[in-house]
């Protein structure tokens, strides 16, 4: 095949290690100014030309040819359609990962976060009021690949928070439509969908059109344009995050079969050529039995060209002196999924603190935790994962305090109010608190 699909090479106790290995992490999620201006002038045009905006770069850029942004809406009866239509593997397989994703996140429901209140001694009630948002959009993207499992992990959490209505865009290329992408949607309970996508999606989402409704937040993955975008519509309403590469970092003792890791490897690699793959192991005799599956196992690979330019670009097989330093240099990657291919996963567990999502053993392969496992797979990248957490229910809540101040608690608060106001010179504010003390 003659591609080039060696990760670099390193050990952290060569001279120059720090210098390659920061260089092999940086990544820029800032857009070139050429994406910049391009969704700029796309959500000024949606902002003030609502529909007839969008169905002119829905046609543009998808090659469509659409009369109104209604021909786009994809119907319940469609997606049920989808659903029925496909082979019964595939929907035994979709509704499990549907039941599996819901369960989970209905767990994550009941531990906790919800509404609480408490009454001090003077029978003042102080507590949280927790309620769903009104109406959420989810993008999927569909232009290089489809992803059924994304529609899964943004809408069922959604639903299980309680979202009133859930509205999902997604791209059809040359009207090319995803049966597994809308049957996702169905088993999910998507409210309405829209065949549109890009940074003219992500307008219409925030703003509102006469025929696309507006939303609280936007969630998703999606490429440089969505990002920007919804980088640009945050304040008009709320995002989960903006989304780099997809990332994997294995930490291995050299007891998981070489073959194993070098898949799980791939697994990252095929998405993007600007995904990262990293393994760190203290054994240099098992990272060069890596090395060589890595080669042995490419030319089978469809994505065989994705996945080595990644690995040759951005990938890297890290020779540590331990576990213990393998952790630490885990820590300050932060990856997005971490891997612990180790006999004893939760002995070295303790040690990692940033990761969007940790899989513990041999035998938890990233890709389980993708499709079916239950946790969400919409995660922080690019560091992040040093202060974001993953995709849930809380993502789609919001908390309002209660406060509720009894007679006798109006008469000791208001003296403390009154005297701070008094002190920022907001006379207003005293007169009211001390109007309600006890005369």
């Amino acid at each position: 095949m003659g591609l080039a699909a060696t990760p670099l090479r390193l050990s952290t106790t060569a001279p120059d290690f720090e210098a390659h290995f920061s260089a092999r992490l940086q990544w820029s999620a800032e857009a070139d100014a050429q994406v910049e201006q391009t969704v700029a002038d796309i959500l000024r045009e949606v902002q003030q030309r609502g529909d007839e905006a969008v169905l002119a770069f829905t046609n543009r850029f998808d090659a469509l040819n659409a009369s109104s942004v209604m021909q786009l809406e994809l119907t319940q009866a469609e997606l049920k359609a989808a659903f029925e239509g496909l082979p019964a593997a595939q929907r035994h397989a979709l509704q499990a990962a549907a039941m599996r994703v819901r369960s989970y996140h209905e767990a994550q429901k009941k531990a906790g976060g919800g509404s609480w209140s408490y009454h001090d001694e003077d029978g003042t009630l102080l507590g949280q009021k927790v309620t769903p948002l009104d109406r959420v959009g989810i993008y999927v993207p569909g232009g290089k690949a489809a992803y059924p499992s994304s529609v899964l992990m943004n809408a069922i959490p959604a639903h299980v928070a309680g979202v009133g209505e859930i509205i999902m865009v997604v791209p059809t290329p040359r009207g090319e439509k995803n049966a597994l992408v809308l049957a996702a949607a169905h088993v999910a309970g998507v409210s309405r969908a829209f065949t549109i996508g890009g940074a003219q999606a992500v307008g219409a989402l925030a703003y509102g059109t006469a025929t696309i409704p507006r939303v609280d937040k936007i969630t998703g993955p999606g490429n440089a344009y969505v990002a920007s975008a919804k980088r640009r519509v945050f304040g008009v309403v709320g995002i989960d995050m903006i989304a780099g590469p997809s990332e994997i970092l294995v930490l291995a003792d050299g007891s998981t079969p070489c073959d194993w890791v070098a898949m799980d490897l791939f697994s990252q690699a095929e998405h993007d050529e600007l995904a990262q793959s990293i393994l760190l192991c203290p054994d240099a005799a098992y990272i060069e039995q890596v090395r060589a599956a890595i080669e042995r196992l490419l030319p089978e690979m469809p994505r065989a060209e994705i996945i080595a330019k990644s690995l040759a670009g951005r990938g890297a097989l890290i020779h540590t002196r331990s576990m213990e330093e393998a952790c630490e240099i885990s820590n300050r990657v932060a990856p997005e999924h971490l891997e612990i291919a180790s006999r004893d996963p939760h002995r070295w567990e303790p040690l990692l603190r940033h990761a969007g999502a940790i899989f513990l053993g041999a035998f938890t392969s990233e890709s389980l935790g993708d499709y079916c496992a239950g946790p969400n797979h919409v995660l922080p990248t690019s560091r992040t994962a040093r202060f974001s957490s993953p995709l849930g229910v809380y993502d789609f809540q919001k908390r309002s305090s209660l406060i509720e101040v009894s007679e006798a608690g109006a008469g000791k608060l208001g003296a403390i109010a009154a005297e701070l106001a008094y002190g920022e010179g907001l006379q207003a504010h005293a007169r009211a608190a001390e109007m309600r003390m006890k005369r």
